[in-house]
């Protein structure tokens, strides 16, 4: 592969998945240059919270594993030089998760990321724009077929079912058993209160999760700073466990739940 210009690719991981709110645990960064040239940067980030199970589950991070880590602050210059004035940026789903994040990162100490500037080779994006991920494409890799009568109900309904099937035998290894599929359930990386998933805890607080304090403001902090949204949500339509969480807030009597351990800092 040919590059006209340096080209620096990069990975996050986080405590989450809130780029208002979540913190990096670990950067790794690979710059290249227009000779071909490598050089890597790999670094474990002390969030300064409690990084939460599921999320050690999927990165195998936890942590006493950046207990001794720097904190961002302490490491965004040198990570900020690293990736200096490279012209392109490339990765896996960095322009709506991993850019942003580290350019709040990047913010919080004073540092402008101004990555919208550059050039982005998100090569997610160019996957999903070249391979078919629909109903067909599962089709014809599960079950070597062509759907005939797409988008029709009863057709569409029925490839589903083959699908499933194929998906048993595929995965099982030997077990016929539905249940083999439960393993490739998604994990849950937000830990909702209530049944319309508007309101959710992070790091011992609850926080709304639509409306204009959408992961911005913790309930209390609504209360504080304007009650009057709080009653006019409470003018809304909402569910009743929703309602009694916006009236507890009003009251001073928001639930507590401590984070899974004390903060590091």
């Amino acid at each position: 592969m040919k590059i006209a210009n340096t080209l620096v690719m990069l990975d996050v991981e986080s405590t989450g998945v809130w780029v208002e709110k979540d913190k990096i645990i670990e950067v790794a960064l690979i710059k290249i240059d227009t000779a071909g040239n490598k050089t890597v940067m790999h670094k474990r980030i002390n969030p300064g919270i409690a990084i939460p199970a599921v999320v050690t589950k999927l990165t195998g991070i936890s942590n006493a594993d950046v207990k001794d880590a720097p904190y961002f602050k302490q490491a965004a210059q040198e990570l900020f030089d690293f990736i200096g004035p490279a012209d392109d940026l490339g990765g896996f789903n960095i322009e709506r998760f991993d850019l942003p994040l580290l350019e709040r990162e990047f913010g919080d100490t004073g540092l402008r990321f101004e990555w919208k500037e550059r050039k982005i080779y998100d090569v997610q994006k160019v996957f999903h724009l070249n391979e078919k991920r629909d109903l067909s494409a599962a089709y014809q890799f599960y079950c070597s077929k062509d759907l005939v009568g797409a988008h029709s109900a009863l057709a569409d309904t029925e490839a589903v079912y083959e699908i499933l099937k194929q998906q048993v035998i595929k995965y099982g290894e030997g077990n016929q058993e539905i249940a083999v599929l439960d393993k490739f359930q998604y994990a849950v990386h937000a830990d909702f209160y209530d049944e319309d998933k508007k309101f959710s805890w992070w790091n011992g607080k609850l926080y709304p999760s639509f409306g204009k304090y959408r992961r911005k403001w913790s309930l209390d902090e609504i209360a504080k700073r304007d009650a009057n949204y709080l009653l006019w949500l409470l003018k809304q339509e909402l569910k009743e466990d929703a309602r009694k969480l916006i009236q507890a807030a009003l009251d001073g009597k928001l639930p507590q739940r401590a984070p899974a351990v004390e903060n590091f800092e």
